[in-house]
């Protein structure tokens, strides 16, 4: 199907919802953390397809600020698992010119997890090729709220003027307004909910659900995604 791609209609921007883990490891008799490492490896093909097409931002959701519910066991695993991926990964990502970045609430992230972020942004600072933002103790609805906040705090230093806020003064308050808007947003295992993942940034998003579960998720679904993006029209609220 790749062929079938038009190359000047690609996304700019796509955001994946991994979502699946712990069923794919329920049908194959394995524990929720096999589930876990065996999605890593669909972030690896994801990272490797996104960049042979050109594809300039990809969002990926790790762990949300929800996650902190599940088991004290299954997040310890999950903080293991993602210290693992980046050690193990990040020569790899920095030698083909992907850039790492990170969004989310950073500063509550464990101490070991909070060291790879700072390593994996130095390591990849320079690259340009493909950007890799990783949602790590994110929220869309905390964005919002710590956008606010900042907006508040300069409105009461007298560096901003009510009158002065925008949608872009706003989105400049995020925590990547460089990404920008999500062009593509891509939900594994047939769930129908955005799970609170980049409130603002997919107001305008295509949107693809795929019952694949995220660790069979591969390079030809990523294509199947994109295909149906190109078939939409996107009219942003107006006529085409």
């Amino acid at each position: 199907m790749e062929p079938q791609l038009d190359t000047q209609r690609l996304p700019r921007h796509i955001g994946i919802i991994m979502d699946g883990n712990g069923r794919w490891a329920a049908q194959h008799g394995k524990r929720r953390v096999q589930g876990h490492e065996a999605g890593a490896a669909s972030v690896r093909a994801v990272i490797k397809a996104c960049r042979e097409l050109g594809i300039e931002g990809l969002s990926l959701y790790a762990f949300s600020t929800e996650n902190w519910r599940r088991s004290k066991q299954e997040v310890n695993a999950l903080f293991r698992l993602l210290s693992k991926y980046m050690r193990k990964e990040i020569e790899e990502l920095a030698q083909n010119d992907v850039r790492v970045r990170f969004q989310g609430r950073l500063d509550g992230l464990p101490a070991q997890a909070r060291k790879d972020v700072e390593y994996c942004l130095e390591r990849t600072r320079g690259n340009k090729a493909l950007s890799v933002n990783v949602a790590l103790n994110y929220g869309g609805r905390q964005e919002i709220v710590d956008a606010a906040r900042q907006i508040a705090r300069e409105v009461k230093a007298g560096t901003l003027q009510p009158e002065e806020i925008s949608e872009d003064v706003f989105a400049r308050r995020l925590y990547l307004p460089e990404f920008g808007d999500l062009d593509l947003l891509i939900r594994t295992s047939g769930e129908l909910r955005v799970s609170n993942f980049m409130l603002w940034q997919i107001s305008y998003a295509e949107i693809v659900v795929t019952p694949v579960l995220w660790p069979d998720f591969r390079k030809e679904h990523l294509v199947e995604a994109i295909l149906e993006f190109q078939s939409r029209k996107r009219r942003y609220g107006g006529r085409p």
